[in-house]
């Protein structure tokens, strides 16, 4: 199973917006642990491929690494991060993203 990592802020940004749904989208985003390959590919700096779920209106971004995420099978993806850094709406989406890849162009994955 993979490991999946929730940002104290985002954390904090998704009890603040849902209050009684905060389960379910910790649930949701956990269900990466059993499935890392879920999640639409949104962009990639370097070797890093970020990733968005959805949950209603809005979009939660991921980012992995993107070589073992593509070639290696389900099973083999023991030991891969998976770490949420955002979230948005969809009016945010293209601004969000960008975000996050400058942070990743200055500071790496660790800028997180």
């Amino acid at each position: 199973m993979a490991e999946v990592i929730i940002t104290p802020a985002l954390e904090e940004e998704i009890n603040k917006a849902f209050r009684h749904e905060s389960v379910e989208v910790f649930f949701l985003l956990s269900t990466l642990k059993a499935n890392p390959k879920k999640g639409k590919e949104v962009g990639c700096v370097g070797e890093i491929v970020i990733k968005e779920i959805k949950y209603k209106k809005y979009r939660f971004y991921f980012i992995t690494d993107g070589y073992r995420i593509k070639f290696l099978k389900v099973e083999e993806l023991q030991e891969i991060i998976i770490k949420f850094v955002r979230m948005s709406q969809k009016k945010d989406q293209k601004k969000t993203i960008e975000e996050i890849k400058n942070i990743l162009r200055k500071l790496g994955a660790e800028g997180f």
